[in-house]
């Protein structure tokens, strides 16, 4: 474990794992705060997902506010590690007291810098889905109707938390919701969503898709309906291509 946990070490700890190309200026780019608005466009220095992942696990004491300086990098594989660090205390059993809300409220605070698909693919189900098991859910909804893209598929994506423990009416009322978004990651989100909804509440899932099969994205009615056998995929499929014709 590093002798001192900071945002600069954890950054400064990536820099050997750098591919040819961004070189020796990764380090102060990556060390640069930025807090304004994020919109998916951040450097990218292609260091392996496995990598910051084992590196985040160095890290899992690195306090909040070192979080937060992490998330405030231009670098997406900077913030990469900052979410995973979230996870990773959020879940753990010995979890500082407090720390949970704290992670949460931090989590919510810093949305427009977790703005791709992986960055909230990474703890989104875990940080603000796990923190809402037992609390009222109203901020999904908002996240939901959010015009930030990352923001809506966090509404879906959070919902994972509730379907592992075998709920899924969040699930989908938020996928009613956002189920013609014009978002290809949202699509996804919720078509994925709601065929694991599926696995424990198979008639609603297929009562959901009978209403929507014909007009919703196909990325989604195909992430929906890929477990279902293949008589009942083509059925759908056919509904949908129907309506295209149409």
């Amino acid at each position: 474990m590093p002798a001192e946990l900071t945002a600069e070490r954890f950054v400064a700890d990536l820099v050997p794992f750098v591919p040819a190309g961004l070189g020796e200026e990764f380090e102060s780019i990556a060390s640069a705060l930025d807090d304004g608005m994020g919109n998916g466009d951040a450097i990218r220095a292609d260091i392996r997902t496995g990598t910051v992942f084992a590196l985040a696990k160095e890290y899992i004491d690195l306090p909040p506010h070192e979080i937060v300086r992490l998330l405030q990098s231009p670098v997406h594989d900077v913030r990469l590690g900052a979410v995973s660090i979230m996870g990773k205390q959020f879940v753990r059993k010995k979890a500082p007291g407090g720390r949970r809300q704290e992670l949460f409220d931090t989590y919510l605070a810093w949305t427009r810098r977790i703005d791709t698909w992986s960055l909230v693919d990474v703890s989104g189900h875990q940080v603000v889905g796990g923190w809402l098991v037992d609390k009222p859910r109203d901020v999904l909804y908002e996240f939901a109707r959010s015009p930030e893209w990352w923001e809506r598929r966090l509404a879906m994506w959070a919902t994972m938390a509730f379907v592992r423990r075998g709920e899924s009416d969040d699930t989908f009322a938020i996928a009613e919701i956002l189920v013609d978004d014009p978002e290809r990651f949202v699509n996804t989100v919720v078509g994925g969503m709601v065929r694991e909804a599926g696995k424990t509440d198979l008639p609603r899932l297929l009562e959901f898709v009978d209403r929507h099969a014909a007009t919703m994205p196909r990325i989604a009615l195909r992430f929906a309906v890929e477990h279902q056998p293949s008589d009942v995929r083509k059925r759908y499929y056919a509904m949908a291509a129907h309506q295209a014709e149409g």
